[in-house]
């Protein structure tokens, strides 16, 4: 197993689910494929892939999550969001993979949406909105070749599992980097306890973004003590990263709380020291399994109401809270899981995963490691 940020003693509050992932959250699965291949004449390297978020497993019907969005910077890309925005849920996978591959991921699950739910999608008036968002890989990867294909997208989907999630260069976070730093796929999740019931709160992170001088970990400027290899820095100068934060739960919230719980996200990345550069596209979106209901396809028989349960607002401060331990979480691990890649923008270098022992003491400096 790759080490994660517990592992090497960084002090995080808050207690973790079984698997520490956002797949504690009932129902919820992850899948992912990874696409590495060599240079040829005509192309640059593959070094990328798409990663399959289902937050009602394979359920038999397409229904609804009830969801709430948030942009910190809107240089990237999440579709679906308009709707979200307009009713509060979304019935569909949740795709993350490359800047210039959202296309066929939409494409691609589009089409499994439509087999999967044969009935649904064929036998009435029904139509596919998924959720695809994206960040630059460029760095590593030949973007512009659009190395990903349907068929890797199916076989993330067809992935999906419960249980312990992968982390690091997998799945869309293959190619991605965080503060000048190997990043890529991380998740991380919180046990909340309201008045007796226990339930999970529950990030996953496509991670992308940061500046290696803003890098700070349990409030420890590591990015002014690190600062070897920082190939941004010294070339363009600005972000060009971006992140997606997905946060999970099963607690029973309306659209509006969702709403403010994505904007909790803003706060978990904030922790890891970014400012949010303005060429980054930093997305959050929350959605809650909670209120499972069956709503019917225009065309079929529909109720004339549904009953939804929802938390107090008095109680919203631990679940906010626990987003953004988890979120902050998530992002660590995703770098701390990570692996060295070679550039092809800039060729010639490396993008250098964190060197554990180095974090480790510069934090031990600042008497803030769990020995």
């Amino acid at each position: 197993m790759k080490s994660r940020a517990r592992d090497l003693g960084i002090p995080l509050a808050g207690v973790p689910g079984k698997w520490n992932a956002i797949t504690d959250v009932p129902g919820v699965e992850v899948g992912y494929r990874t696409v590495i291949a060599p240079p040829t004449d005509r192309q640059g390297p593959a070094y990328t892939g798409v990663t399959a978020i289902l937050p009602r497993g394979r359920a038999k019907q397409p229904n609804p999550v009830w969801a709430g969005q948030f942009d910190l910077n809107g240089n990237g890309e999440m579709t679906g969001t308009h709707w979200i925005d307009d009713a509060g849920y979304f019935a569909s996978p949740i795709c993350l993979t490359n800047t210039h591959s959202v296309g066929v991921a939409h494409h691609a699950t589009v089409a499994w949406m439509t087999r999967h739910y044969h009935q649904h999608y064929h036998d009435y008036h029904s139509w596919a909105m998924p959720v695809i968002a994206e960040t630059y890989d460029g760095l590593v990867n030949d973007i512009c070749a659009r190395h990903l294909t349907e068929q890797h997208v199916f076989e993330a989907l067809a992935a999906a599992r419960t249980g312990p999630v992968e982390e690091g260069n997998v799945g869309g976070g293959a190619g991605m980097q965080t503060y000048e730093f190997k990043g890529g796929s991380g998740t991380s999740s919180r046990v909340v306890d309201i008045l007796g019931r226990s339930y999970t709160v529950a990030a996953f992170v496509q991670s992308n973004f940061g500046l290696r001088p803003e890098f700070t970990v349990a409030g420890v400027p590591v990015g002014q003590h690190l600062r070897d290899n920082a190939i941004i820095s010294g070339s363009t100068g600005h972000e060009t990263g971006s992140i997606i934060a997905i946060v999970a739960t099963d607690i029973p919230m309306l659209p509006i709380q969702l709403r403010r719980l994505a904007r909790r996200g803003a706060l978990g990345i904030g922790r890891t020291g970014t400012y949010g550069g303005h060429f980054s596209g930093d997305i959050m979106l929350a959605f809650s399994t909670a209120n499972a209901i069956h709503m019917p396809p225009l065309g079929a028989e529909q109720p004339l109401s549904f009953s939804l349960e929802c938390i107090n607002d008095a109680h919203c401060d631990l679940i906010h809270e626990a987003a953004v331990q988890a979120v902050e979480e998530s992002v660590l691990n995703a770098m701390v899981a990570a692996e060295s890649v070679p550039t092809f923008k800039p060729p010639g270098h490396t993008l250098e995963a964190i060197d554990h022992d180095a974090l480790r003491d510069v934090l031990r400096r600042y008497n803030r490691l769990v020995e």
